[in-house]
C-alpha cells in the first residue's frame, strides 16, 4: 500500500488535536516514501497533511476540481485537475491502494461513502478506513451499525470499512 488516498476537513476552524494527528500522519507517510493522493486544496487538514507529507519527503499528488484550482496547495509534486466533484472521487479512488477518512465535514463524508458504496457493489475491493480521531467517527459507525439493524444494509456494512481508533491501529491496518 503505497499510494494512499486520504479524504479529511478543508476547515480550519477545528481543534487543534486534528490538526496535529493530520500532521504526524503526513509525516509518517514521507518517512515511509507513500503517496499521499488528497483534494489538494490549501485550506485546513487538506493543507495540514499536504504540508507535513511532502516537508517529509512524500510523493503529493492533488486531485483538484477545475472551480477551485486557484486555491491548489503549493505542496503538490503533481496536480490533477478535474472537471468536478465526482470526478476528483473517481481519480482519486483510482489513483490510491486504500483510502482513509480523517475528520471532515460534508465533503469528506460525500467521499469516504462514495468509495464504501463502490466496494458494497463491488466496483473496486480497496480498503476503507475510519481515521477515529479523538471519537470523531463514533456518532456515525453507531448510526451506520443502526441502518444494519432496521434492515436498510442488506450486507454486514461494517465488512466495508475499517477503524483506527489511534495512530498505531492506523499503522496497522497499513501493513
Amino acid at each position: 500500500m503505497n499510494s494512499i488516498g486520504v479524504f479529511c476537513s478543508a476547515s480550519s476552524n477545528i481543534d487543534a488535536i486534528y490538526i496535529d494527528f493530520a500532521s504526524a500522519f503526513g509525516q509518517w507517510l514521507g518517512e515511509n516514501k507513500k503517496t499521499l493522493v488528497y483534494g489538494g486544496v490549501a485550506r485546513g487538514l487538506m493543507e495540514v497533511i499536504a504540508k507535513s507529507a511532502n516537508l517529509a519527503g512524500a510523493k503529493v499528488i492533488g486531485v483538484v476540481p477545475k472551480k477551485l484550482q486557484e486555491h491548489a496547495s503549493k505542496y503538490l509534486n503533481e496536480k490533477l485537475i478535474t472537471e468536478n466533484l465526482s470526478d476528483r472521487k473517481d481519480t482519486i479512488l483510482n489513483r490510491s491502494d486504500v483510502l482513509i477518512a480523517l475528520p471532515g465535514g460534508v465533503g469528506t463524508l460525500d467521499e469516504v461513502f462514495h468509495v464504501i458504496a463502490g466496494k458494497y457493489i463491488g466496483l473496486h475491493n480497496k480498503k476503507v478506513i475510519f481515521y477515529n480521531i479523538n471519537g470523531y467517527y463514533s456518532n456515525l459507525l453507531t448510526c451506520l451499525a443502526e441502518y444494519k439493524r432496521e434492515g436498510f444494509v442488506g450486507s454486514n456494512l461494517s465488512d466495508l470499512y475499517e477503524i483506527a481508533n489511534t495512530e498505531n491501529e492506523l499503522k496497522m491496518l497499513l501493513k
